[in-house]
């Protein structure tokens, strides 16, 4: 299959273009620059110049594709509400040059706020899109399917991690080095879902390899870590107290990810392991995180 992989230089997005290629398929990346241009040419890949607001450009990258599989996603949360907005406009252009064919899309959505209590499933529905909450990768995905596309969503979870991360945390790490302490909110047994980059990168893969119309996919290696054991390598690592916070003392220690570091983001995985035979074979967080490599990492 030619694949269309939006986001092909990111992080998620660099490791989907690497499986496809291994996978003998071909590939035409998005990427903003000729510098990344040339970083995915040097891979083996077909690059083409755009950006999530070039909507011409995201008809045309799809059009010429078998397949598509849309990773990109601005996590500037300063500006999340328009990066939202940005998004749906962009799954929206990339159905359009789809329709009327059996052609796949796979969008990526997250995992926030789709369960309490419990590990969030694959059957669970999107939370819809409102001012408190306004990403709309899995409604404008559903929406496609409504109208006929093979149009399917693969989640990812807050920690998708290895060795490069730049994301929640190597900003966990930068946070206790800043404040002295690597803390967790309570007890620090709420649970935070993962994956390793590499694997989540097979289930991009095998989804648009496989996808079914409306489908959702768990790209969860791990059901649940304690987010306290993820603050006790960071402690150990950086030779740091461990502080347990309450949620008024989170606030100010975490700032804007302070929500993320009290909430329960577990996630299961066991109906996207059977339908598309996915089976994680990369290192789990905590053994990944432990290592000298993410703590050398500039966020």
């Amino acid at each position: 299959m030619n694949i269309f992989v939006t986001g092909a230089t990111g992080w998620v997005g660099s490791a989907v273009v690497t499986e496809l290629l291994a996978s003998q398929h071909r590939v035409l990346g998005l990427v903003r620059s000729e510098a990344g241009a040339k970083r995915l040419t040097e891979l083996g890949a077909e690059a083409l110049v755009g950006s999530l607001d070039d909507l011409d450009s995201l008809r045309r990258g799809a059009a010429r594709a078998d397949g598509v599989i849309h990773t990109a996603f601005n996590h500037d949360f300063s500006r999340f509400a328009e990066n939202c907005e940005q998004d749906r406009r962009a799954i929206e252009a990339l159905g359009a040059a789809l329709k009327g064919s059996d052609r796949p899309l796979v969008v990526t959505s997250g995992m926030l706020s789709l369960a309490k209590g419990r590990p969030v499933m694959e059957s669970d529905l999107s939370v819809p899109p409102s001012p408190s909450y306004p990403r709309a990768s899995e409604a404008a995905a559903q929406a496609l399917a409504e109208q006929g596309v093979r149009a399917a969503v693969v989640r990812l979870p807050p920690t998708v991690h290895g060795h490069g991360d730049h994301a929640f945390v190597p900003r966990l790490i930068d946070i206790a080095r800043q404040t002295g302490s690597s803390a967790y909110v309570g007890d620090g047994q709420n649970r935070w879902s993962a994956v390793h980059r590499l694997d989540a990168a097979r289930v991009f893969r095998l989804a648009v390899e496989r996808a079914a119309p409306g489908a959702t996919y768990h790209a969860a290696a791990e059901e649940g870590v304690a987010f306290r054991q993820i603050a006790e390598v960071i402690a150990r690592r950086l030779e740091v107290p461990l502080a347990a916070l309450s949620a008024e003392e989170a606030a100010a220690h975490f700032g804007w990810l302070a929500p993320f570091a009290s909430r329960d983001l577990a996630a299961s995985s066991e109906r996207t392991r059977s339908i598309l035979g996915w089976e994680p074979q990369q290192p789990r967080l905590l053994a990944d995180i432990d290592h000298p490599a993410y703590f050398s990492m500039q966020v």
